[in-house]
């Protein structure tokens, strides 16, 4: 972790930044499970007080990403396994909806911008790099979130990607799944371009679907 610029932020925005920094350290993999969070290392590293720091781990505890332990202090618990699971039920469902309203509510310029992110995709695909593919991916999904209109659902589909990250990168890297994913995201858009949203809703959650099959594979 870096240290963080303070300058003009209140207290209540300092434990914000706090919060958010060691939430991303979590959710990269640049801290792992059993990892100690004791406060004044923290404090020190980020160039903050304790106090802003207590009170980060306090609400990364509320969340479930750490958890205090008496005469040990605060350790990261991170992501398990049922999370992930439950994650991806979730999305399932809710980022199938996403493309169904989609399709009803595109905007031109977002269809534009879809398929340009598809063509993109298929271009790296055969290219082999797959950092491009799994970069493009994130922004494939987040404008389905913005083109469904959803203020609260973007928020909600936005907020789940961001806690699987790691496993959602690490899966997309892999050859074998690159190619599908590219392939039911150009079948996703083909079903919005329709304005067929019960098919843009069946295709997402496939899509979901297939990409959790994946990950369970290698964990």
């Amino acid at each position: 972790m870096k240290k963080l610029d303070t300058s003009n932020l209140s207290r209540h925005s300092l434990s914000e930044r706090v919060f958010e920094e060691i939430q991303e350290s979590i959710l990269n993999g640049a801290l792992s499970p059993g990892d100690p969070l004791p406060e004044i290392k923290l404090s020190e590293e980020l160039g903050v007080s304790r106090t802003p720091v207590r009170e980060a781990l306090g609400k990364l505890e509320l969340e479930g990403l750490v958890k205090s332990i008496p005469n040990r202090g605060t350790l990261v618990i991170g992501i398990s396994e049922k999370d992930i699971d439950d994650i991806y039920t979730i999305r399932m469902y809710v980022e199938g909806l996403a493309a169904k309203w989609a399709a009803q509510h595109i905007a031109d310029e977002q269809l534009n911008q879809l398929r340009s992110i598809v063509e993109l995709q298929e271009f790296y695909v055969e290219k082999k790099d797959f950092l491009q593919v799994w970069q493009l991916d994130s922004r494939f999904h987040q404008l389905l979130y913005k083109a469904s209109g959803s203020h609260v659902l973007r928020h909600t589909l936005s907020n789940l990607h961001r806690y699987i990250q790691r496993v959602r990168e690490l899966s997309i890297k892999k050859p074998g799944r690159a190619i599908p994913s590219v392939r039911e995201h150009r079948n996703i858009l083909e079903s919005i371009i329709k304005q067929d949203g019960e098919l843009a809703e069946k295709l997402t959650f496939e899509h979901i679907r297939n990409a959790h099959q994946n990950i369970q594979k290698g964990i």
